[in-house]
């Protein structure tokens, strides 16, 4: 038996990642969905700190259902340039008629370490919740997204759906 407490980060990655599908009912699923493979091209930070990155190398995949709801995961180089991890579900709301839409995510981070440990907020044990709206477009399989991180920085991920 694995002791779930040696491995914190996995166990709740997986239930993150797992949990909004499980719930979802068994008709949902068996709708039309479609993968998300995703990187940032721009980051702005809101403050006047040099020291912060503005290049995150983000590469993330999500799982879009037809219903809406979302579940993914990305990697990415965080404020202060350390590799982290966010493992997330939610929810996107498509306009009718439009290729606009808003996403909003729920999710933990971890990768905030050292010194910089308390630089987002309850990250007591290494891991913190993070909710992340957003709101994007595409235009057949290329989408581009404009995400809000909390009240630290913007971020622009242009992708693709298969």
């Amino acid at each position: 038996m694995v002791d779930i407490m040696k491995y914190p980060l996995r166990a709740a990655a997986c239930l993150v990642i797992v949990a909004p599908i499980a719930c979802t009912p068994a008709n949902a699923l068996a709708d039309e969905g479609f993968w998300y493979l995703q990187g940032s091209v721009y980051t702005r930070h809101f403050g006047n700190n040099q020291g912060y990155n503005n290049h995150q190398d983000l590469i993330g995949l999500e799982r879009n259902l037809a219903s809406g709801v979302i579940a993914g995961a990305a990697t990415f180089r965080n404020s202060f340039s350390q590799r982290s991890w966010y493992a997330y579900a939610g929810k996107r709301f498509d306009l009718p008629d439009s290729p606009v839409y808003f996403k909003l995510s729920a999710g933990l981070i971890h990768g905030y370490k050292g010194e910089y440990r308390d630089k987002l907020p309850l990250n007591q044990w290494g891991i913190a919740p993070a909710i992340i709206p957003g709101v994007g477009a595409h235009w057949g399989p290329v989408a581009g997204e404009v995400v809000l991180l909390g009240l630290a920085a913007t971020m622009v991920n242009v992708g693709g759906r298969f």
